[in-house]
């Protein structure tokens, strides 16, 4: 295997200095404050976009917390393409403000308008909470284009990690009817299957950001019936069919527990007739894209998701 490379070694060695435990040892408020005290430590600084806007949507359980960004050079009066970003944190942390930076970089790369999500989280709210919101955020953008100034014709669902996990089930939702179909979805080292454990839960045990038993703790958290993690809307890789959704980008790092799952859903995408672009990161961890000052390559893997949405945006395929 291709070691890691030197910034996410950096990264290690500073939370094993500061002697910060793993975080299926915390409580989920513990590891949401251990989660935001590292954000100025790994994350750059913020770049500057056209245009940032926090807004609500209507959601099952009340008001859900939009961000609208704009990418910088964009015309203000223009309709762009939009992507719906679903952040990462194992539907237990995380919020807008952890993945404000990513949300800033492929906005400015792929010259588009993101919206992020600010869904329900566990164990407060479990299974299908941040299903539903989500759902609910993508209704409301499709429905608002006009007032957002997007284009109702290329929105697109993305997100990382537990966020792919969710855009991978609207990608579905959308082929099948239940919420509008997504153009495209952008996968990001994304968690599939809640309901098996892969291989490489085995091979990362510790000394990562994430490790296997992380992964339990999170999925615990999320989904603690056994018999829910079967359902596609848990576990997408479990859906009867994949055939017809839209087209995919799936970002996978080798040093990662997600990453025999997320290898085997592009896999089967292809298999079933889906277009995927694939890019594997093999020097690289899980949740790097929110390391950038350690990890240069996070740019890197933004740009290239960006130019995949472009590129599919002006007619290409995946």
């Amino acid at each position: 295997m291709t070691p890691l490379d030197k910034g996410s070694l950096a990264v290690l060695a500073l939370i094993k200095e500061l002697g910060r435990p793993p975080l299926h040892t915390l409580s989920p408020a513990e590891a949401r404050e251990a989660s935001a005290r590292s954000r100025t430590v790994l994350q750059p600084e913020p770049p500057a976009v056209a245009e940032v806007e926090d807004l609500a949507c209507p959601g099952p359980a009340g008001p859900i917390g939009l961000r609208r960004y704009r990418g910088a050079g964009t015309d203000a009066a223009a309709t762009l393409p939009c992507l719906l970003y679903i952040h990462g944190g194992g539907w237990v942390i995380g919020d807008l403000d952890s993945h404000d930076q990513v949300c800033r970089g492929l906005a400015n790369f792929a010259q588009c308008s993101v919206i992020a999500v600010d869904y329900r989280l566990a164990p407060e709210h479990r299974f299908p909470a941040a299903v539903e919101d989500c759902a609910a955020a993508l209704r409301f953008v499709a429905a608002n284009a006009a007032a957002l100034r997007i284009d109702a014709a290329r929105i697109a669902v993305g997100g990382d990690s537990a966020g792919g996990n969710l855009a991978a089930v609207l990608a579905i939702m959308g082929r099948d009817g239940g919420v509008p179909n997504p153009g495209y979805q952008l996968l990001l080292y994304p968690t599939v299957d809640l309901a098996g454990r892969w291989p490489a839960y085995y091979r990362f045990q510790d000394g990562l950001i994430l490790t296997g038993p992380t992964m339990d703790w999170f999925i615990d958290h999320y989904v603690p019936g056994h018999a829910e993690r079967q359902e596609w809307r848990a576990s997408p890789m479990r859906a009867a069919s994949l055939a017809g959704v839209c087209p995919a980008y799936v970002m996978t790092a080798a040093h990662d527990p997600l990453v025999d799952e997320g290898i085997a859903y592009a896999q089967r995408l292809e298999r079933e007739g889906v277009p995927v672009l694939q890019v594997h990161m093999a020097d690289q961890m899980h949740a790097f894209l929110t390391m950038g000052k350690f990890c240069t390559a996070s740019a890197l893997a933004l740009r290239q998701a960006a130019a995949a949405l472009a590129h599919h945006w002006k007619g290409g395929a995946a």
